[in-house]
């Protein structure tokens, strides 16, 4: 049950004087949260933190006003002036004055009732707004605040401002979060006094009313007290929860994985290459794992091409010969497709059996597949998403990895582990995450990295090209398709787009196909599974040498021999895209190229994110880089993929406070596992205020 004091957070908004349906569902495109399915809380809106601030304290005088200056005045209404009748185009004036000159106040399509009662001729008023100068003389189009001299104390002398949205005004958001804060509770204090001390944190309810009333343009600074005492709450909410899901997954005691190493040597005799040393680490560390009592849970990180799979394949072979089956799970049929294409016929070398099973497989061919499965005749299960069906039942699941986490949330992985008795658990991502990130997103997880790429890999030559050389690039692409070269040349979008002007794949290909004839092929997200197989086949193949497409060939697609690539209108891609994309070659003992064609004019962001793509091939540096220019929201995708995305903590400025959280996290597992403490029930609050209620019904279900 919710702790009761917490009722006034998680009343509607509709509950506060006026917000009606219609603000609400405004209210719900600025909340830094994800409200699909629910009203907005009351609880959602105190999260909305101002990004500048306006400072109504400068009272120069009329004369001394400067142009396009935030100013306020104390003037004397002199006289209205209403546009001639039937102008509604022409707007309404009123004149005042102070010691130093006259000033129009102007009005457009005002009512003149309104005004009159608003501004009455002979009153002192106090007026605040933007400074606009026409011909030399002074005016103020829609003061922002207008009040009686005699009640100045309602005039706002510094005002936050907050992130708005079409219909919301600036006016009714305020009122709106002002009486959000008014309704925050007494709530117990929840961190540690000792750390506190040291980071000068204030409460939560004085952060929160610093941030919203601020004094000075520093109140509302992100690096402030208050403002950190805001991220180091959520930030330990998020490590709170994945501790407490870590401590669910590893209360249930795995069994201890053991073979002789006959599957493995087997499988390392039909390898073609011998593992490089971060590879033999990686493997080290999850045979030890797998041979523990204790459920593994470990995240492998490696650059694009630095030989994931095969260390998940001989981590399956552990599986196989301790008895168990081991299923991979993959983000898209394309990468699953091409996990088997590697992993079947070693598997056979050593004398194993694997099966596919993605949405495509139907009818008869499914039903014997899962009958196979569920029989425990086949040794490795390679997928998509289709492995969490209900439907699908392993004889002795003992291993479940996962490609490409990102796209997955703690609940698959969840959902995954619960189709074994308690399987081992593997997790790859060839997005390098930076440190930060991996312990946002992956805090409940061991981690090893693969930090080499395969010998024999060739590094790729990255050269930026503007869109207007592009005959120059058509010409040097003629002359590589006759030397033999596979090319890759990625476009944004499917098909040409109203809103945007870019170059789709469907028109490249257009316009391509006549200078390379049937050399050119193409593959998008919109074609069905066959035809992308088709497409791939044929390039693999060598019968079409130019391989026209979208980003569906961003993750796991390997073609050795392809040694070109060109990504076509860069500058609208993020720093990990590009970098994911540009693994696609250099697969093979070839030299490489990435050709990045960008239109110009390119913005600063855009710029430095091609500089760094021919700066580096590291993808390490390149993810550090990319969480400085766009921030960890994008980085791992949406929200909605289960990964974090925060309302109040910027990871490039809280980074630090990252690892406390962590420690604290685990500190206060190991003290009061159920949270039953004074500390523990705070705690128990932090979490339902930053809506990490599912890990409190971890502890319930505990």
């Amino acid at each position: 049950m919710r702790p009761s004091l917490l009722d006034p957070l998680f009343a509607p908004v509709t509950s506060l004087d006026g917000v009606g349906g219609r603000i609400s569902a405004l209210l719900a495109n600025v909340v830094p949260v994800d409200t699909t399915g629910r009203e907005v809380r009351i609880g959602d809106l105190i999260f909305v933190l101002p990004h500048s601030m306006i400072d109504r304290r400068n009272r120069p005088g009329i004369a001394a006003a400067p142009e396009g200056a935030v100013v306020t005045l104390e003037v004397r209404v002199d006289r209205h002036q209403p546009p001639p009748r039937g102008r509604g185009s022409v707007p309404y004036r009123v004149f005042a004055y102070d010691d130093t000159g006259e000033i129009a106040l102007t009005f457009f399509h005002a009512k003149q009732p309104w005004i009159e009662k608003l501004l009455p001729v002979g009153e002192d008023v106090i007026v605040s707004g933007r400074m606009e100068w026409f011909n030399g003389r002074p005016s103020m189009v829609h003061p922002d605040h207008v009040v009686l001299a005699d009640k100045a104390e309602e005039l706002p002398e510094v005002e936050p401002v907050y992130p708005l949205t079409a219909g919301l005004s600036a006016k009714v958001l305020r009122r709106a979060i002002v009486g959000a804060v008014d309704r925050v509770p007494v709530l117990p204090e929840w961190q540690d006094a000792a750390l506190m001390r040291k980071q000068t944190f204030p409460s939560f309810t004085d952060a929160l009313r610093r941030l919203h009333e601020p004094a000075d343009p520093i109140d509302i600074d992100p690096a402030n007290s208050a403002w950190r005492r805001l991220a180091y709450d959520e930030l330990l909410a998020g490590q709170l929860a994945l501790a407490l899901v870590r401590s669910r997954i590893r209360r249930v005691t795995g069994r201890p994985l053991r073979g002789d190493g006959a599957v493995e040597a087997r499988i390392r005799a039909a390898l073609p290459y011998s593992l490089t040393p971060s590879q033999q680490l990686a493997l080290d560390e999850i045979h030890a794992d797998l041979a523990s009592p204790d459920r593994m849970l470990r995240l492998l990180q490696g650059d694009v091409g630095s030989g994931k799979t095969v260390v998940a394949l001989l981590a399956m072979a552990r599986a196989a010969e301790a008895g168990g089956q081991a299923a991979l799970m993959a983000p898209t049929e394309i990468l699953a497709r091409q996990h088997f294409a590697t992993i079947d016929p070693l598997a056979r070398a050593a004398g194993l059996t694997t099966a596919i099973l993605t949405g495509r497989e139907k009818g008869a061919e499914r039903t014997r597949i899962l009958d196979d499965i569920a029989a425990g005749r086949t040794n490795f299960v390679i997928g998509t998403h289709a492995l969490f069906q209900e439907s699908v039942n392993f004889g002795d699941l003992v291993l479940a990895i996962v490609d490409e986490q990102h796209r997955f949330g703690v609940h698959q992985r969840l959902a995954m582990t619960a189709k074994g008795d308690v399987p081992d658990m593997l997790v790859m991502t060839a997005t390098p995450i930076p440190r930060t990130l991996v312990l946002t997103a992956f805090g409940d997880m061991d981690v090893s990295r693969l930090t080499e790429k395969p010998a024999g890999r060739q590094p790729i030559q990255t050269v930026t090209l503007p869109l207007s050389r592009l005959s120059e690039l058509v010409e040097r692409m003629r002359k590589a398709v006759s030397e033999g070269q596979k090319i890759y040349w990625i476009c944004p979008l499917v098909e040409e787009s109203e809103e945007i002007k870019l170059m789709s794949a469907e028109d490249r290909f257009a316009h391509l196909k006549p200078v390379f004839g049937d050399a050119v092929g193409l593959i998008h997200g919109r074609m069905n599974g066959r035809d992308k197989d088709e497409a791939m086949r044929a390039f693999k193949e060598g019968e079409t040498r130019i391989l026209v497409g979208t980003t569906v060939i961003e993750v796991g697609v390997d073609v050795p021999d392809a040694t070109i690539i060109v990504i076509e209108h860069a500058e609208r891609f993020g720093l990990a895209q590009l970098h994911q994309l540009r693994g696609r070659v250099g697969r093979g003992s070839k030299p490489s190229t990435c050709v990045l064609l960008y239109k110009e004019p390119v913005g600063e962001v855009a710029k430095r994110r091609l500089s760094v793509m021919r700066e580096t091939e590291d993808g390490f540096r390149i993810s550090e880089e990319d969480l400085k220019l766009r921030g960890e929201g994008e980085l791992l995708g949406t929200r909605q993929s289960g990964t974090p995305g925060f309302r109040v903590a910027r990871l490039e400025l809280h980074g630090d406070l990252l690892e406390i959280a962590r420690d604290d996290a685990r500190l206060v597992l190991d003290r009061d596992a159920e949270l039953r403490s004074e500390r523990g029930e705070a705690l128990r609050m932090l979490l339902y205020l930053f809506g990490r209620d599912d890990a409190i019904r971890l502890l319930r279900a505990g």
